[in-house]
């Protein structure tokens, strides 16, 4: 029988479905998508059985997010979702196995707060756990991004992020005491824009 992927996976994010190919978060239990908007990434790991929480500022994706995981997981507690910045997340310390940061860190208004909310989330990861964050980057476009002041760059594409290279990403993987499992990849769309990937495991 034939088997519709969007349905098992939904909208989800290209690089995070290679890591689940992969294998890398077989034994990952506890999960949590940072900055969750509807719930995009959420699907595989709501099918399949996972402690699955997820944080927002927005209510209305957390909203969103508690009706997907009723409708998926109806043993999920809808109290897993909560509305929150990523810098100050309400959840103990070494509590995940996996914190997906997808399309969220380069909306950082400075450096400060890039590493607020990136000390947050590593924060709650357990030793061993995992971090898979997909985050704007200058990589390859070095040349074609204006400076607008706090590390924040006008891109090709007119919009505005915070962008970091592969020296910064290299720099917090020593300073977290993580280590990469995987290259750092990084994206180019057309040279408009770039995403970087950049996956870590908590030593």
């Amino acid at each position: 029988m034939h088997t519709n992927l969007q349905q098992l996976y939904g909208n989800i994010d290209i690089y995070l479905f290679d890591q689940l190919l992969k294998g890398t978060y077989n034994n990952c239990k506890t999960i949590i998508d940072v900055g969750c908007g509807g719930g995009r990434n959420m699907v595989y790991f709501l099918q399949n059985g996972y402690d699955v929480y997820g944080v927002d500022p927005n209510p209305e994706a957390i909203d969103a997010v508690k009706n997907l995981s009723l409708q998926l997981a109806p043993k999920n507690p809808a109290e897993n979702f909560k509305i929150a910045p990523a810098e100050n997340l309400p959840f103990d310390d070494d509590f995940f196995d996996l914190a997906v940061c997808n399309a969220l860190l380069h909306f950082a208004n400075d450096q400060a707060h890039f590493d607020a909310m990136l000390r947050s989330v590593w924060r709650v990861i357990k030793p061993g756990g995992f971090l898979f964050a997909r985050l704007a980057s200058d990589i390859g476009i070095e040349t074609l991004v204006r400076d607008i002041g706090n590390s924040r760059y006008l891109l090709p594409d007119e919009s505005e992020r915070f962008l970091v290279n592969q020296q910064t990403l290299l720099r917090y993987t020593h300073d977290l005491n993580g280590q990469l499992h995987e290259p750092i990849k990084t994206t180019n769309v057309q040279n408009q824009r770039c995403m970087t990937t950049w996956c870590l495991r908590k030593l």
